[in-house]
Parts: structure tokens; sequence; C-alpha cells
């Protein structure tokens, strides 16, 4: 008996998304100018909050510039695979005119060798940052094919499920809101930054203690600091609200301050508050120094950008030789469907994008109009292939466009590939 045949890639292609709209796309701070992500209803301390022009808004400094990537893969028989993430333009380049000669004409099925000479092969402009996410979405779409290949959803081709719900906390500016609509837990945005001295660390713990006072003690409650803090203030920060009851407090420094990471650890040593970080790491090597360096108790990968599922696997699996949890960043289904496969991703993230965190409403916008949602405090994956959602073009363009033609000769480069002939040692 052979095994069943899968048809291979044929083609690759590139779409992007620009501009704020209410409908964000892959891109969550692709918002309206008064959405609550925006400093909409409160300050949002950043990177760039120590630059009086630019603390006001966080589009006033490019945070939403790239935009939506999508890609799709579609083999010989038509069926087409999707994965996004953040990228724009530039990303559709990278996907169209480099990376798909990775893809093209090879088994849907070898998604560890096309990730390789992917990665290899943006080595001298890559390892992080736009190459990785132009690398995700591609890697996402490939498995988002195979699933619909195999007629299973991803999970499944990972594993299978390690847990029968899903429970979900809320990234919101409204604690008390995501507390009526059933998520076990929120998390809000630090206000004020190290430049605002200390009037403005004082603004911070009033802030926190406010909502704590809303929400009551046993609601857990954490802080988003988005790279915007220094060693000393964090440590200052973290001291105050743990009588609080501050449940984490969320990258606080710069994602290449290893040091400063490890410092944090040692000045709060002892306390209760834990220490997260990750979003803005990219694959195995990053975290590898996060997670070696013991210097925080959850890493959370964001796994449209890091370097797709399969790399998300690898860093989840090294996460647990450290006892070390994940709870990745937003990413809707692409996390979804890696927590539900492995039992160190407790936790998922559904980062409210209404823009006054009043209603739930899909982490894509209307990128995939059947996005499933959390409800009553748990997300519920439907029985789909693939990742389960449909990709929504109308707002789409593909900038770098190439013929069939020009797939097709790239598929032949790989399908054409000799075996080995002769044996060697091969190190």
């Amino acid at each position: 008996m052979t095994t069943s045949k899968i048809p291979r890639i044929a083609r690759v292609r590139a779409f992007c998304q620009q501009g704020a709209t209410s409908n964000q796309g892959a891109d969550c701070h692709d918002v309206d100018d008064e959405h609550w992500l925006n400093c909409g209803l409160a300050p949002i301390a950043t990177p760039m909050s120590c630059y009086d022009q630019y603390k006001a808004a966080r589009k006033s400094w490019g945070i939403n510039a790239l935009g939506t990537l999508a890609v799709e893969i579609e083999a010989e028989d038509g069926t087409v695979g999707v994965g996004v993430t953040i990228g724009g333009e530039p990303g559709c380049f990278i996907v169209e005119k480099h990376l798909s000669r990775f893809v093209e004409g090879q088994d849907p099925r070898n998604v560890e060798l096309m990730w390789d000479q992917m990665f290899r092969a943006t080595v001298n402009y890559g390892r992080k940052g736009l190459p990785i996410q132009a690398l995700s979405a591609v890697d996402l779409a490939l498995w988002d094919l195979l699933g619909k290949l195999r007629n299973e959803p991803v999970y499944s081709l990972l594993g299978g499920k390690t847990k029968d719900r899903l429970p979900v906390y809320c990234t919101t500016a409204r604690p008390d809101l995501a507390q009526k609509l059933g998520f076990v837990g929120a998390k809000i945005p630090c206000c004020y930054g190290p430049s605002e001295g200390g009037e403005g660390l004082q603004k911070n713990i009033e802030y926190f203690r406010k909502w704590r006072e809303q929400v009551g003690p046993d609601f857990p409650l954490s802080l988003d600091c988005y790279m915007s803090l220094s060693v000393p203030y964090v440590t200052s920060l973290a001291r105050a609200l743990e009588p609080y009851g501050l449940k984490w407090i969320e990258e606080y420094l710069p994602p290449d301050s290893y040091e400063g990471y490890a410092q944090v650890r040692s000045n709060l040593r002892g306390s209760t508050v834990m220490l997260t970080t990750g979003e803005h790491e990219y694959t195995r090597y990053g975290f590898q120094r996060l997670l070696e360096s013991r210097c925080v108790d959850i890493i959370q990968p964001d796994i449209t950008w890091m370097g797709g599922l399969t790399e998300a696997r690898r860093v989840v699996a090294m996460a647990s030789a450290y006892d070390t949890l994940v709870i990745p960043h937003g990413s809707s289904v692409f996390s979804y469907h890696l927590q539900y496969a492995f039992p160190n991703c407790p936790l998922a993230e559904f980062l409210n994008l209404s823009p006054k965190a009043d209603s739930i409403v899909p982490y894509f916008g209307d990128l995939f109009p059947d996005e499933p949602l959390p409800k009553d405090g748990f997300i519920d994956l439907p029985d789909k292939p693939g990742f389960g959602v449909t990709l929504n073009k109308e707002n789409l363009t593909r900038p770098y466009p190439r013929s069939d033609e020009e797939s097709r000769r790239q598929a032949l480069q790989n399908l054409k590939q000799p075996p080995l002939k002769k044996a060697s040692f091969p190190f």
C-alpha cells in the first residue's frame, strides 16, 4: 500500500493592505485616530514617549507604517493556504521576489526544509524584523495548506489537543468591561515612562490602583509596558504595584536588553510579580537567551512575527525544558492552534480591538470573516481544516505580481533537483 499523493506547490502570492481603517487586518495598530490603542482613552507609554512630538499618539511615529501582509500558497489541485503578518508592500517584495523560489514546486509537507532555506537565504539582511515576519506569513500559509490538503485542523497536525478548552485573558483599556465580558483576567497599558519622572511614576501607580478597585481583589490584572521603561524604573514600579496584586509586568525593556532583563530579575527576586516578555523577539536564537538566563517567568512570542508555526513549536518545546510558560502575543487562530497542541501554553491573549474596548470584535478585522471569537472566557476552535479561516481579499492588492509562467519556472528548479547519488559523511 502506498501513501496518499499530496499535490506540489504551484504558486505563491503576496498581498498588502495599508492605511488606517476601522478594519485593521493583520496590523492591530492600524486603527482610527481615536481608538484606545492610539491613546484614545488614556496615554500609553512607548519607546518614543521620551519625545514630546510623538508621545500623544502612537500612530504619530508610524507604529502602523507597514500594514498588513497576506500570503496565499496554492497547490497544483487549487487548494490554497493563507498566512498573515505585518509587512505591507516591503514584505510583499520579499515574499514574491525572494522567498517564493524556496516554496514553489516543493512538497507542502516539507515545512522544515522550506523554513531552513528561507532563513538561511535571508541571513545577510534578516535574522529579525521584517524578513522574519515575511517568512512567518509564508510558513503559516504552508501549515494552513497542509491542513486543508489533509482535511485536518492544524492542531491535529501538531499532535492533537492537550486541553478541552483554552481560557482567554483580555488586553484592554477597560479591564472592568473585560471582566463583565467573561475574560479570566485583563492587562492594561502602562501610561507613562521614565521621561515623566516621579510624577509620571505616581500617575502609573494611581492608574493601576483605580482599576484594581474597579475589578476587585481576585481578578488577575497585569501591566503592559511596551518596551518603554528602564531597569531602575521598572524595579520601582513593580515594587509599588505589588501590594495592588499586579499579576505580571510585561515587556518593560527594549527586546535586545538581555542583561537588563537579567538585572530586573535580580532586583525583584522574591517578588510575587511575574516577569514576561518576548512579543518583539524573533526565532529560537533570541528566545534561547531569555530562557537560559531565566530572566522571565513567561515568554510571549507573536506567532505571525517570530518565524511562524515551524519555529514557534521549537520555542515552545525549548521553553518546556526550562519550565517556562508560553502565552503568545495576539495572533488569534495562529496562536490558538499552537496553544491547544502544547501543555505549557495554558492561556490565550485576546487583544480587544473595539475602539472603546467595550465589545468583542475580530483581531484581524474583516480580513477573516469567520475568525473564531472568545465567549465566556474560552476560545473554542471549530472542527475545520487548516487554521479554519477564510481570507477576504476585498481590500487587498498584489503590488508585485508574477505570472504563472514565472512560478512554473521556479517550481521546475525544485522539481528537477536530482537526488544525491553518493553518500558521504555529512560533517
